[in-house]
């Protein structure tokens, strides 16, 4: 397994890979022949940015069967996803806050991404492995009334896309199992989410391979899987959010009200 980040020194963004507290500095490209430069940098003398740079960010609804079951809903017969903005995206240990234009409930949702490996248009979830060059932690963070505030459209991407809203890192951890994985979300120092990956509707081979045959996806991309029961508002002035994947590693957050 090799934990791949990117991080900013002196003005320039570099990648590696991190091992305890020290990153071993890479060139090339991280998803296509990244090799050694045999240099390193200590974690707590670098900033870390977002581990990668999507050019999307495809999002899931009612991924989860307990969540599912617990709104009385129904099975969907296919990925039901939306957008994030690119503007969205935000790293570990930013901070993020209320949109000046939104005054109602802010939610967190504890996810786990799939990041894609290279070009992927249409390929069978058998030979899907390929094209996933591992898996991230996500929070999805939700301006929640925004959703139904027309009755007319349903605002989903907008509702997702404020700034900051797209938060995930701090590493992508390859050569996983991501069902053998477990999702845990910390709120104020309160566990709220505690959940399998292995209860996805759609797990993340078949999912990434359906989500192929709608769009094509580059090297980069995230499919953040959706989330399951536990979601809440985030009230407090000021918010602490930890969302953690054994074996990925812990993104953290502060949200300001």
């Amino acid at each position: 397994m090799a934990k791949w980040l990117r991080f900013e020194q002196d003005g320039q963004v570099g990648f590696g890979t991190l091992e305890n507290e020290t990153i071993h500095i890479h060139s090339g490209d991280m998803f296509s022949g990244a090799e050694r430069t045999g240099e390193t940098a200590a974690l707590a003398d670098v900033k870390i940015v977002t581990p990668c740079d999507p050019s999307k960010m495809v999002c899931l609804w009612n991924n989860f069967r307990a969540l599912t079951a617990k709104m009385e809903g129904e099975i969907p017969e296919e990925p039901l996803w939306f957008l994030k903005a690119p503007s969205s995206y935000s790293g570990t240990d930013e901070i993020i806050r209320r949109p000046q234009s939104y005054d109602g409930p802010v939610v967190y949702e504890g996810e786990i991404g799939i990041v894609i490996a290279k070009t992927c248009s249409r390929v069978s979830e058998t030979d899907i492995g390929d094209y996933i060059f591992g898996y991230t932690c996500i929070n999805d963070i939700t301006a929640v009334k925004i959703i139904s505030k027309d009755a007319t459209f349903a605002q989903w991407t907008r509702s997702k896309s404020y700034d900051g809203f797209g938060v995930f890192g701090p590493v992508i951890a390859t050569d996983v199992d991501p069902m053998a994985l477990t999702i845990r979300t910390v709120l104020n120092g309160d566990e709220r989410q505690n959940y399998p990956v292995n209860d996805m509707t759609f797990p993340p081979h078949k999912l990434t391979s359906l989500i192929s045959h709608d769009v094509t996806l580059m090297p980069g991309d995230i499919i953040a899987c959706g989330t399951s029961v536990g979601v809440g508002s985030m009230k407090e002035p000021e918010n602490s959010v930890e969302i953690t994947i054994d074996e990925i590693g812990t993104l953290s957050n502060t949200f300001l009200n």
